[in-house]
């Protein structure tokens, strides 16, 4: 039977530059500095790689997933060139080795944490890859999403050792419950952090953390503490695609997303995979791709399962109204959040939400609709003036500490204020997000702030305007992208 070639790896193969024949050096050469000098690859093997689809055998597959991440200058793995491992037989086509095995996780949450640490340490940048399309990641996971979580494998015979996951000298050990107290605590730390200051300062402490749990979690550890040890690792994978996203690297957040939603599911936590998901919808929409975003958005609400609290809907809900707005659907944008409203407030807080909820309150409630309607203002101006509204409660709702999410509020009700004919009071609005953005890490408050800007044109010819045009030009960095606005 003829074999198939490895387009993957054809297709990043193309992108690096290299031969074949200095590639087979370059992996003799990173081979031997890692202590397997016997290795010897040369031209035909590379070629059958590409051209056959033949797989290597280990180290090969790590030593190539680190040469093209250090060339690219963002994260490959093993699954990216194409050696899936572990696939399981008789599933659906998968879309770049989503989903994969249950055992396979901690293994992909090490590897993909060790490459983008190697990439923070050795000032490269993590970019250009292509996300993977909303709908394409939706049809490749849907199933996975609905089927029975799979059983926890940990405390099966006992403690002991899962099988190697971790491609770093350094391994960890197993850990007790005060361990794990501490790795939940380090969670609400980084999680107020990022809220307090954005994605940039600290998504390498993240990244770090998450890496140390991967390799916590080779371990068989009683059921209890490895279904603990999967939340950290579905909460630190949340934040660090947030922070990922926070700070512009869209496929290395994207991949988090993903992450997060197995390490959940790992451990029994499926709205906490629905939430990983809807960050993924979220990002969707702002990078202007809404269609995708409701794709994912469909999963997220059908995966999370019948325990889903109400504010944790309400919160789905609110996600899935932006991306309509961004559509320009204005009746589905009113149900919707409507909806979202009587769920919220239906929710007696008679069962404690989960640490990963506690940011949406009601002040969050307020900013999303707001940024709704705004959103929904540039094609229907009446909603302005709810965009006003919610954005004006959410501030006053707003708690010390969530500065990033003021900054929003303010870029929401300085727009809402332009679309609705008000450039006063949009002038005013605009210059408090100027006293504080520049104090944080956050690439997002930047694209808002550009959005806010682009509708500043229309009262150029007002002297106040024009004189907070040339503030925001001068305050912007060059990645806001202002020139062409």
């Amino acid at each position: 039977m003829t074999k198939e070639p490895n387009t993957r790896l054809s297709d990043l193969f193309a992108l690096t530059g290299w031969s074949k024949g200095e590639l087979a050096r370059l992996v003799n050469r990173h081979a031997a500095a890692c202590g397997h000098q016997q290795l010897s690859t040369d031209t035909s093997r590379v070629r059958r790689w590409i051209e056959t689809g033949e797989k290597p055998r280990d180290p090969v597959p790590k030593v190539l997933a680190s040469l093209f991440t250090e060339r690219l200058g963002r994260v490959v793995t093993i699954e990216d060139l194409g050696f899936d491992r572990h696939r399981r037989t008789g599933s659906r086509q998968t879309v770049d080795g989503l989903p994969w095995a249950p055992e396979r996780t901690a293994a992909v949450l090490t590897e993909f944490t060790g490459m983008d640490l190697m990439l923070n340490r050795r000032g490269l940048v993590s970019a250009g890859a292509a996300l993977t399309a909303g709908s394409a990641l939706t049809a490749a996971m849907r199933d996975w999403l609905h089927d029975a979580p799979p059983q926890a494998q940990a405390g099966a015979g006992g403690p002991g050792r899962a099988g190697h996951v971790s491609f770093d000298r350094y391994e960890a050990a197993p850990v007790g419950s005060e361990e794990v107290d501490a790795l939940e605590r380090s969670v609400e730390v980084f999680r107020a952090w990022d809220a307090s200051r954005g994605g940039g300062l600290q998504r390498k402490a993240v990244v770090g953390q998450l890496n140390e749990v991967g390799g916590m979690l080779a371990y068989r550890h009683p059921l209890h503490l490895q279904r603990r040890l999967w939340g950290v690792a579905a909460n630190l994978a949340v934040l660090a695609g947030w922070m990922s996203h926070d700070v512009g690297l869209e496929p290395t957040a994207q991949k988090y997303f993903v992450i997060a939603a197995h390490a959940a599911r790992e451990g029994g936590d499926r709205p906490r995979a629905g939430e990983a998901l809807s960050r993924a919808a979220r990002q969707m929409v702002h990078l202007g791709r809404p269609d995708e975003a409701l794709d994912l958005m469909q999963l997220a609400k059908s995966g999370s399962g019948e325990e889903t609290l109400p504010r944790t809907r309400a919160m789905l809900l609110t996600i899935e109204a932006w991306a309509q707005a961004s559509l320009g659907r204005g009746q589905a944008v009113r149900r919707t959040l409507g909806e979202a409203e009587e769920l919220f407030v239906s929710d007696r807080s008679d069962v404690p939400p989960p640490s990963w909820m506690q940011m949406f309150d009601e002040a969050d409630l307020h900013g999303m609709q707001a940024l709704s309607y705004r959103t929904l203002a540039e094609h229907e101006p009446s909603a302005a003036a709810l965009a006003q509204h919610h954005a004006g409660r959410a501030l006053d709702l707003r708690a010390d500490g969530r500065e990033r999410s003021k900054i929003f509020d303010y870029l929401s009700l300085a727009s809402a204020c332009f679309i609705g004919g008000d450039p006063e009071q949009a002038d005013r609005y605009a210059r408090l997000a100027l006293v504080s953005i520049g104090q944080t890490s956050s690439h997002r408050t930047w694209d808002r702030l550009r959005e806010m800007y682009r509708l500043t044109g229309r009262y150029a010819d007002d002297a106040v305007i024009r004189e907070l045009r040339a503030e925001i030009e001068e305050t912007v960095p060059p990645r806001a992208g202002l020139r062409g606005v």
